[in-house]
């Protein structure tokens, strides 16, 4: 019954869920374009690079993880930037792994619907779908859906089990050995940005990374993913730790000098301790490294 069970879990076509769609595969899709770090580093955590013809958004192939850079050079880049759909035709993908601003934008050339047509198929990031649909706040669960959706698509849906089982077992003995105290640390995410500092609320990814190491993003009733705050609302809530997400042309060094030099920040404990974690995009936005970049805010805000 188990080996008929199995059998038929990889039978096609299939269906999975995308944002407010349902997206249907007649078998694996073989042309695969994947857009963003993160989103790349998905797919190679579960080894389709075989399915894949490129990727795009990667402008600094030096934030690829080291254990996928051989298979990134093994890939053609279909573009620095965002594709485009004559990116995509040149390429002849047949499927597009993206998101909301990962890749798609709202009436923008590139959607589900545009490139439907030309029979590319586009899957959407859980995390974005918060930009098109109601969505509950960002738990760790969103990266576990795109892993078994993708794993469903490709045919590999135990692998990704696999790893999600093996994600859940590593940050539960990392939590077990954290002595948390009973009032969270106030966490600021600060991403870029000056006049108005870019950050997460509740729909980003790093408001789930926070609260699994035991913290408190001090903009987590902020009902958005990532915004655009007040220097105000960063002063009201004071922060213990400041995470600085490194990417970009503005170095995390710069950042970081820019927020401890602010005269309006002088009194946030964070910049009197001057108590401060750089971690890359890929740490921060959804992916196969969110388990070690828990463990990395768990160390700052405990001391573990």
């Amino acid at each position: 019954m188990l080996i008929v069970m199995a059998i038929q879990a990889q039978a096609y076509p299939v269906s999975v869920p995308s944002c407010n769609r349902n997206v249907t595969f007649e078998s694996p899709p073989q042309r695969v374009v994947s857009n963003d770090i993160n989103l790349t580093e998905i797919m190679l955590v579960l080894e389709l690079e075989d399915n894949m013809v490129g990727y795009s958004g990667i402008r600094n192939k030096n934030k690829i993880s080291p254990e996928f850079r051989d298979k990134l050079a093994d890939l053609e880049e279909i573009s620095p930037d965002y594709s485009t759909k004559e990116d995509l035709l040149g390429a002849e993908a047949d499927f597009y792994f993206a998101g909301w601003n990962y890749g798609l934008k709202i009436n923008g050339e590139v959607t589900p619907d545009s490139l439907k047509q030309f029979g590319i198929q586009v899957y959407e990031l859980t995390e974005s779908c918060i930009h098109i649909i109601n969505q509950p706040e960002i738990t760790l669960q969103s990266l576990y859906n795109d892993l078994i959706n993708l794993g469903v698509i490709f045919g590999v849906e135990e692998k990704a089990k696999a790893l999600i089982a093996q994600y859940e077992e590593e940050l539960q003995s990392f939590q077990a050995e954290l002595n948390i105290g009973e009032i969270p640390p106030r966490v600021f995410v600060y991403d870029s940005g000056e006049s108005d500092p870019f950050t997460a609320g509740r729909y980003a990814m790093p408001n789930a990374l926070v609260n699994a190491a035991g913290g408190r993003n001090i903009m987590n009733k902020v009902n958005r993913s990532w915004t655009t705050v007040s220097i105000e609302e960063i002063i009201s809530g004071n922060p213990e730790l400041i995470i600085i997400v490194d990417y970009g042309e503005v170095t995390a060094v710069q950042k970081r000098n820019f927020l401890i030099n602010h005269p309006a920040f002088q009194n946030i404990q964070a910049i009197k301790d001057e108590n401060f974690l750089i971690l890359d995009y890929s740490e921060v936005t959804p992916g196969p490294r969110n388990i070690e970049a828990i463990k990395k805010i768990g160390q700052a805000l405990w001391n573990n």
